[in-house]
């Protein structure tokens, strides 16, 4: 189970932090990702890091502007977003996989990976 917070509305250029919440044995030992979903538009993997915090990644798209990060103690999982944009305007959603953060990309938009949790709305206006 994933329970996502920290969405809300603001102007381009501020900053928002997203947390995840995650809970259940299936997500031991796994790789931990953002995807964000905007209305008509396909599902993209926004950022994704393994279970150490060693191995990250980002689409272009937020590189250099996004920073993901996991509590391995308290089940968390963020995602800070800097100098946002309204082209990042979407619902944002966490979730795990046993695989690595490098093909979080191609992983997130095959149908058959279910996203378990209801997301959090982010809009940033112009």
């Amino acid at each position: 189970q994933v329970v996502e917070s920290g969405g809300g509305s603001v102007q381009a250029g501020k900053s928002l932090r997203l947390s995840c919440k995650y809970s259940g044995l299936r997500f031991d030992d796994y790789a931990m990702g953002w995807i964000r979903q905007a209305p008509g538009q396909p599902r993209e993997g926004v950022a994704c890091v393994d279970y150490s915090g060693e191995t990250v990644y980002y689409a272009d798209s937020v590189q250099g502007r996004f920073t993901i990060s996991r509590d391995n103690a308290k089940n968390m999982l963020y995602l800070q977003m800097n100098d946002l944009r309204p082209e990042d305007t979407a619902n944002y959603y966490c979730e795990g996989y046993p695989g690595t953060p490098e093909a979080w990309p191609v992983v997130v938009v095959v149908p058959e990976f279910v996203l378990s949790g209801q997301g959090t709305q982010v809009t940033v206006s112009s």
